[in-house]
């Protein structure tokens, strides 16, 4: 359950609160799956495409990933994405606060994910890897908070699911 209290315990790798930083702007709240997962790849070069024009919207984003800060932060460097907010949650407890379950052998294993995976190596050119650094039935999602509360949100149905950024920060600029 999503309350003030809860927002105040997740704290980013920078000490400040989620709570604290969706009362001063609207926070992009990403869940990634495990790293070596080629749609958290994806994910993240989406991201570090649209970082600029998120930021300068006055949109925070933090990502919330699954292992040390240390490893994420070599990690988020390699995506160009150097100095980002992001919560280390090893054992998965702040996905299960915002309703992010385990995925079922179909939405992480089905046709959708493997034809998708496939266009994804193919026109993007990411492939996935074999350090699966978090746990690999962990479903991503991603949310929009502003003054502590849920504005808007994307929870995958597959790990296929592409959300689409531009819808949040559209959202953004009509509250």
């Amino acid at each position: 359950m999503i309350n003030d209290q809860n927002l105040s315990l997740l704290t980013t790798n920078a000490g400040r609160s989620l709570l604290e930083l969706s009362n001063q702007s609207p926070v992009l709240l990403v869940f990634l799956r495990h790293f070596g997962c080629v749609f958290c790849r994806e994910s993240l070069k989406e991201i570090s495409k649209r970082r600029k024009s998120i930021e300068t919207k006055g949109i925070k984003i933090v990502l919330v990933h699954m292992s040390d800060n240390g490893t994420a932060e070599s990690y988020f460097k390699n995506f160009n994405l150097p100095g980002i907010d992001h919560i280390s949650d090893p054992e998965c407890r702040y996905y299960a606060m915002f309703g992010l379950t385990k995925g079922s052998f179909s939405q992480l294993f089905g046709l959708k994910t493997w034809i998708r995976g496939f266009e994804v190596a193919v026109t993007k050119q990411i492939l996935p890897t074999t350090s699966q650094i978090g746990d690999g039935f962990q479903m991503p999602g991603i949310f929009l908070l502003k003054d502590g509360k849920v504005i808007d949100k994307f929870v995958h149905k597959s790990v296929a699911d592409k959300p689409d950024y531009d819808n949040f920060i559209h959202t953004c600029e009509i509250i």
